[in-house]
């Protein structure tokens, strides 16, 4: 009698949202540190004058809200881009023929299966990549900020880039440019 196993959450989606989530969040928070040493050395105004080895922790505010959306994000559009791509048919609906000759031999939008996993994670992992940016990229701007020490933390610095959007030259395009 061999004993199986059930997960706990039935959903790949949700799996894939709380282990995005949990993955993103421990990997931002345990290196946080050496990024911000590395911003530190990268900055205009130099090494110690940005804060030195002082405040290592500097921005982890900003790391930590966006880490586990952007992770989340990842990993869902990952399995559920992957998943399309390597359906039985996902783009039957396109070909006008499709109701009256499928082939059993073409499954998916790529046809050669010697092709079609590895493009199939290629096009998931660019897909949620764009979508985890999303997330990543403004979440980004702010920390790097703190951890310059151009502001005090996180929500300084979230304030002056949304200060921006009232500034009478720019306004909304400028706060976007900035995010």
């Amino acid at each position: 009698m061999a004993l199986t196993s059930q997960p706990a959450i039935d959903s790949p989606y949700l799996r894939s949202l709380i282990a995005g989530g949990i993955a993103g969040t421990t990997v931002d928070l345990s290196l946080h540190p050496i990024d911000t040493l590395k911003t530190r050395l990268q900055s205009a105004s130099g090494f110690y004058p940005s804060g030195g080895f002082r405040g290592i922790y500097a921005g982890v505010g900003s790391a930590l809200i966006g880490s586990a959306p952007g992770a989340a994000l990842f990993f869902i559009t990952y399995e559920a881009t992957k998943s399309w791509l390597l359906s039985p048919s996902p783009l039957a609906f396109l070909s006008p023929s499709s109701s009256s000759s499928s082939s059993p031999s073409r499954a998916g939008p790529i046809h050669n299966s010697a092709l079609r996993d590895p493009l199939a994670h290629m096009a998931a992992a660019t897909l949620g990549e764009v979508a985890a940016c999303a997330v990543r990229v403004p979440t980004e701007v702010i920390k790097q900020r703190a951890q310059a020490s151009q502001f005090r933390g996180s929500w300084a610095a979230l304030r002056d880039i949304l200060a921006l959007r009232r500034a009478e030259e720019g306004g909304w395009m400028r706060m976007r440019r900035e995010l």
